[in-house]
């Protein structure tokens, strides 16, 4: 069996990164009339920022997730899992690194957004805990702002 982990991401894997995310999120493309926003997204500025982390096995990468501390709150502003590694626990797992990460820099939440028409993601994020703080419409998607609290 593979060993999966998850680590920051690394420079020359920003194409396989762009194909992970293009993956997981093509099936919302007809839904919400255009390429959600994390296939538009800059993935080597980010990787500089090392803001991305990627969910890999000893051969390829499975997941994405972009993450980055703001104020008192991680920030959760993508995870993408390839289509075929879905329903596993590797989103589960991925946000759980999150957790992680929020907790040793002491932030007293996660906040995230996901598109209002993506809701199998809203789905996922309550049974995770996560309370919806808002709706509007946002760089021309119709979204909606989740928040966890941790303890």
């Amino acid at each position: 069996m593979n060993v999966r982990t998850i680590r920051m991401a690394k420079a020359d894997e920003h194409e396989a990164i762009t194909q992970c995310v293009r993956a997981a999120y093509s099936p919302y493309i007809e839904r919400i009339g255009k390429e959600p926003a994390p296939m538009l997204a800059d993935y080597p500025s980010l990787i500089e920022r090392r803001v991305v982390y990627v969910l890999t096995d000893e051969t390829e990468i499975l997941g994405v997730l972009v993450m980055m501390p703001q104020e008192q709150a991680m920030f959760v502003e993508n995870i993408a899992i390839y289509p075929h590694y879905q329903g596993q626990g590797l989103g589960r797992t991925l946000m759980a690194f999150v957790e992680q990460h929020a907790l040793e820099r002491n932030l007293q939440e996660i906040s995230l957004y996901t598109n209002e028409l993506m809701t199998e993601n809203l789905r996922f994020y309550q049974q995770l805990g996560f309370v919806e703080t808002d709706r509007y419409l946002q760089d021309g998607y119709r979204r909606v702002f989740l928040r966890k609290k941790l303890a």
